[in-house]
């Protein structure tokens, strides 16, 4: 099983969901944000950035987040990052529609673009990771886009050319909101996501 630290940004849905037994198991350590830049992490094989992490703090330590890249680390990164750090994601900001499934034949505009990978056949489905939108990323050539909107921005996409590590990144937000105890497909996203990344072929 992989190693996986996660930064905790100190913030109650940060506390609630990496705290809650079912995924704490998977972590083998919460790495305290202001911490972060002093705390060895080579010993992990995955970083988990949460969502709405505190980005002054988050940029002390990008030299480290890109040496455990460069090392072959696997970074995950949820939630959209309006700041342009993440490798070549070029985020695009969309006005959020909270209640499109209210809609007269609602849909998502989500579209499964890699029903095969090993994610989505043995760990969830779409439904899964379907609550609403912030933007989409428009990410490197090469890189695996396994959810996107319907005109082809990455909403969740696996990049292993843009380092020497591989970066899981999505505009998902699922931490915050089962920690906000709200949204209950982001509990089933959750669910299968930690086992898949413990275990599973990211």
């Amino acid at each position: 099983m992989r190693k996986i630290a996660v930064v905790d940004g100190g913030s109650s849905q940060h506390h609630r969901t990496y705290t809650e037994p079912k995924y704490k198991k998977y972590i083998e350590k919460l790495i305290y944000l202001p911490d972060l830049e002093e705390t060895p992490i080579d010993e992990f094989d995955v970083l988990l950035l949460p969502s709405q992490l505190h980005m002054g703090l988050l940029m002390k330590s990008m030299k480290k987040i890109m040496d455990f890249a460069d090392k072959g680390g696997i970074i995950v990164s949820f939630g959209p990052q309006l700041n342009e750090w993440l490798p070549g994601h070029n985020w695009e900001f969309r006005e959020t529609n909270f209640w499109w499934w209210l809609e007269k034949d609602a849909k998502s505009g989500l579209v499964l673009q890699r029903p095969d990978h090993d994610l989505f056949s043995r760990y969830l489905t779409l439904a899964d990771a379907t609550w609403h939108q912030h933007g989409v990323y428009w990410p490197p050539g090469g890189t695996d886009i396994l959810i996107s909107t319907e005109d082809g921005g990455a909403v969740l996409y696996i990049d292993k050319v843009s380092t020497k590590g591989t970066w899981v990144i999505m505009t998902l937000d699922p931490d915050y909101h089962y920690g906000s105890y709200f949204m209950p497909a982001t509990e089933r996203f959750l669910d299968g996501f930690f086992p898949w990344l413990a275990e599973g072929e990211v």
